[in-house]
């Protein structure tokens, strides 16, 4: 199955530039003074024994410190800091998140393998940490009532967890069925634990997040917006649950109406990145086709004003919007209404691309828009779409990774079902494109990378038998020798990356040659290639060894 855009669907798991520059700025994150991170983490690794000694003790403050603190807070939020203690609270609440799930992880593993003094010590510890982070996030921010009532509960939970651990531990008996019952009342307790601290930490994300926000709606300083946007974005990068959090609080929302406004057009690209991740999502999607998203990205990408960064996210929510892999399609709707103008935009923007990030968002999102109606295909090739995507082939400064030509070669392979897609390839040399992209290799070890090469090979080869229908194709083909390129693709594994379905579109392109111009085709070739079942001559390669010494 041809699929346009599976590296891009995680913009964190859908676009692979954007996939790059978010693991870039993690590296950079990372590239911090060794003793500073040990520093930040000691922060969260508390001792026991302390902990249980002071987890109800109250520590007050002498008036003249506390005037001091007072002073502190009012100067950072005076200077537009709110965003600085919002960020931080986040950072804090998932830092220490992290911990207690670790606990709670090593206390499930613990359970099964019955090592009863372990497993109550991590209940002991995973007790402290809870009730430390409920402790710091009071402190730092007002509780909401219902939020409340989750902390008393889980606190609740954890000192019985405690409770019960530590009387079994003292236990000694080889009883199996005592055992495996007081195993069970266990387990039932710490999954309890688990799914209610969880509950808690949602609430509370849920609660910073629109915190954030307020901010992006109600601010008048681009800085503070442009802060509160950059937050939300971290915290895409952090799984699709956070997303959803963030979807279902507004956040969709929001982002728009900075969008819809002249005065903000600085924070477009910004936000329509934060966008896309978040619509990774379903909850995201069915957000965007609330507030009439898809015509914002439109007047976005037709205007002839825009940023090229502005409409190149555009372009990466329309891709992530777009993308195969989501079940709904009840957004798809009103994206017909305006596709016209998208595809229209999008080839433009393949055509006037400034670097290879801004081609790939742009050809990804066509590549999904041509998956689910044929019209987009009509409308590409009265736009001179195979002049601009063979030429951008040849151009590195816009296609220069195997992602790019991953795109590029999908929507090819989409157009080539109309049947006046072949002499346009034609007079634009582009069976000789095809014939280079089929020996498309990794120039790294990255699995990512060589999955995307195999995928551009399947797809070239794909492209190259619908092609080959034309008999004027077919015979180009056999003069350029494409034959002894299938061939040595189905007979040498590595050549396709022992990839099973680069050699189900070799052999599919192999037959439709054969069938147009059967004297390109040697003898024995022909014999063990053409002649078999498709199913036996799959089997032949695929059970092949490259050397037989």
């Amino acid at each position: 199955v041809l699929t346009g855009g599976e590296e891009l669907n995680d913009r964190k798991t859908c676009f692979p530039a954007v996939c790059l520059r978010a693991v870039s700025s993690r590296v950079k994150a990372l590239q911090v003074d060794s003793v500073q991170r040990w520093m930040e983490d000691l922060r969260h690794m508390t001792e026991v024994e302390c902990m249980c000694v002071l987890q109800a003790k109250h520590i007050g403050a002498e008036e003249e410190g506390g005037h001091q603190g007072e002073l502190i807070v009012a100067s950072a939020l005076g200077a537009g800091g709110e965003h600085v203690v919002t960020r931080n609270n986040l950072q804090s609440l998932l830092r220490r998140a992290l911990v207690v799930s670790t606990e709670l992880g090593k206390m499930f593993q613990r359970l099964e393998k019955g090592r009863w003094q372990r497993v109550h010590s991590t209940a002991v510890r995973a007790n402290c940490h809870v009730r430390s982070l409920v402790q710091e996030y009071g402190a730092a921010r007002s509780t909401p009532p219902e939020m409340q009532k989750y902390e008393k509960s889980l606190l609740e939970k954890c000192m019985e967890l405690t409770n019960i651990t530590e009387r079994y531990r003292c236990l000694h008996t080889d009883d199996e069925f005592f055992l495996k019952s007081m195993r069970e009342a266990i387990h039932e307790i710490l999954t309890n634990v688990s799914d209610s601290f969880s509950n808690m930490i949602d609430m509370a994300l849920a609660n910073e997040i629109q915190v954030l926000i307020k901010q992006v709606e109600s601010s008048d300083s681009v800085y503070t917006i442009s802060s509160a946007i950059s937050n939300l974005l971290s915290l895409t990068q952090d799984g699709p649950q956070l997303c959803s959090i963030i979807a279902k609080e507004g956040a969709v929302v929001a982002l728009f109406k900075i969008c819809r406004q002249d005065c903000f057009s600085d924070l477009y690209a910004h936000a329509l990145r934060t966008v896309a991740s978040i619509c990774c999502v379903e909850e995201g999607i069915k957000q965007l086709d609330k507030v009439d998203g898809i015509l914002c990205l439109a007047d976005i990408l037709t205007e002839e004003n825009s940023d090229e960064a502005a409409r190149a996210e555009a372009a990466a929510v329309v891709a992530q919007i777009t993308s195969p892999h989501h079940t709904s399609t009840q957004h798809l709707a009103s994206f017909l209404e305006s596709m016209h103008d998208i595809v229209t935009a999008l080839i433009k923007l393949c055509a006037t691309a400034s670097c290879g990030e801004v081609f790939l968002l742009a050809s990804a999102a066509l590549a999904n828009i041509t998956f689910f109606d044929s019209m987009a295909c009509e409308i590409l090739l009265q736009l001179n779409a195979v002049q601009i995507l063979l030429g951008a082939c040849s151009d590195r400064q816009r296609v220069d990774t195997p992602y790019s030509k991953d795109q590029v070669v999908t929507i090819l392979a989409n157009l080539s079902v109309l049947g006046q897609t072949a002499p346009e390839v034609l007079q634009e040399k582009g069976i000789e494109r095809l014939l280079v992209l089929l020996g498309e290799t990794p120039s790294s070890p990255s699995p990512s990378e060589g999955a995307a090469c195999e995928r551009v090979q399947q797809k070239a080869a794909v492209t190259l038998a619908r092609l080959s229908r034309d008999p004027e194709v077919a015979r180009t083909a056999i003069l350029l020798n494409a034959p002894a390129r299938l061939i040595k693709l189905c007979r040498s594994p590595a050549e396709r990356n022992n990839s099973d379905s680069v050699l189900v579109a070799c052999l599919a392109a192999l037959r439709r040659l054969a069938a147009g111009c059967p004297d390109g085709i040697e003898p024995a070739d022909h014999q063990q290639l053409i002649k078999p079942r498709l199913v036996d001559s799959f089997l032949l390669c695929s059970n092949m060894e490259e050397s037989f010494v």
